[in-house]
């Protein structure tokens, strides 16, 4: 549960009551769709679905990136994601001429990252995975990024996501905490995992943690930690380093920066951050501001954002390209030898693949 301020924290108890009014409404919505009095449709296609309980960063963009990485050198991918703060409305298929205005930035970053699969936005995901497989029929599966509360499509495979430092079990339903399902709908996915752990973290917290989770009968608990790799120019794409001669000034509009800040603090001499909403559209005016804040630091230094960020920086590539503007890309590693568990079962459920739907309840 993220109360950033004391101000905010005080605003969002006050508001205890409508929390407890949505937290019921989401009770009675996931009992009409478990009684199967709301249908969920069931496509003949393997879907995997990778999402949370609640809002803000979990990491689904770095998952749905590595899904995408391993599945596509054996199959013909598709993704479907919101395209949140697009500009766009409707289902919309990325291809080489697409922005992040169109299509949202995360989409991008897939499209970026994977031209060599379908990337596809709609707000209505049922509307949109036909509309997929009509417009690229060679695809054999498809992965769906941030939809497990979308329960009129029952995706076979499902990943649910957990931050290390804000679990689920831990927090409370909106608008006092950060939840949007109930914390029973973790029962409905097939592997839970809790991201953003720390790279030490140790095997009694581990087994603390999925303790207080309770998976259910044939429920997984797996632990991922970030990856930071080599920095790349935002516009050339020369790579780079970070030291700790570099003072760094941070430009950076994701849900939760506390991971990058703390590999800073550990990698670099200081730096001073800028930060924006998440999904933050950058003005001119913004890049004025950054430029000078930039131009207050000392000796040796470098302005450094997300690939997130980067997508909806980019167009004013005129105005970056002789400047050091980089970019830390990000990725996931599994800890306690889950690798292999993960990609086993994600293997498993595609080549047994039966287009007979299961039980609503899985």
């Amino acid at each position: 549960m993220n109360f950033n301020t004391f101000f905010l924290r005080s605003f969002r108890i006050l508001l205890f009551p409508f929390a407890m009014l949505y937290g019921v409404v989401l009770q009675v919505r996931n009992y009409l769709y478990d009684r199967q009095w709301l249908k969920s449709t069931h496509f003949n296609i393997p879907i995997i679905n990778v999402g949370n309980l609640s809002v803000g960063g979990t990491g689904k963009s770095p998952m749905v990136d590595y899904l995408a990485s391993i599945l596509k050198q054996r199959y013909h991918v598709g993704t479907i994601s919101r395209g949140y703060k697009r500009r766009s409305k409707g289902y919309l298929l990325a291809d080489a001429s697409s922005t992040a205005v169109e299509i949202g930035d995360e989409p991008m970053q897939f499209r970026l990252r994977h031209p060599d699969i379908a990337v596809a936005v709609g707000e209505e995901r049922i509307v949109a995975v036909p509309q997929l497989l009509y417009d690229r029929p060679e695809t054999e599966l498809i992965i769906l990024d941030d939809a497990f509360q979308h329960r009129a499509i029952r995706a076979g495979f499902n990943i649910l996501l957990t931050d290390y430092n804000d679990l689920y079990t831990r927090d409370f339903y909106l608008p006092t905490g950060d939840l949007r399902d109930n914390p029973s709908s973790a029962a409905r996915a097939d592997i839970i995992i809790v991201t953003k752990c720390p790279p030490g973290l140790s095997t009694s917290e581990r087994d603390d943690i999925i303790r207080e989770l309770s998976p259910v009968k044939g429920q997984r608990v797996l632990f991922t930690t970030i990856s930071y790799g080599r920095l790349y120019h935002i516009v050339s794409q020369a790579p780079s380093d970070l030291s700790r001669e570099l003072e760094v000034l941070l430009v950076c509009g994701i849900a939760n920066p506390v991971p990058l800040t703390n590999y800073l603090e550990r990698h670099t001499a200081s730096y001073d951050a800028m930060f924006f909403r998440d999904h933050h559209i950058f003005s001119i005016d913004d890049l004025r501001d950054i430029f000078n804040r930039f131009e207050k630091l000392k000796g040796s230094s470098i302005m450094l954002t997300t690939e997130k960020d980067a997508v909806r920086l980019i167009k004013y590539r005129h105005e970056l390209r002789e400047l050091p503007f980089y970019v830390l890309p990000i990725s996931i590693g599994f800890l306690f030898d889950g690798e292999k568990e993960f990609q086993r079962l994600i293997y498993d459920y595609i080549v047994n693949f039966s287009s007979t739907p299961e039980s609503p309840n899985h």
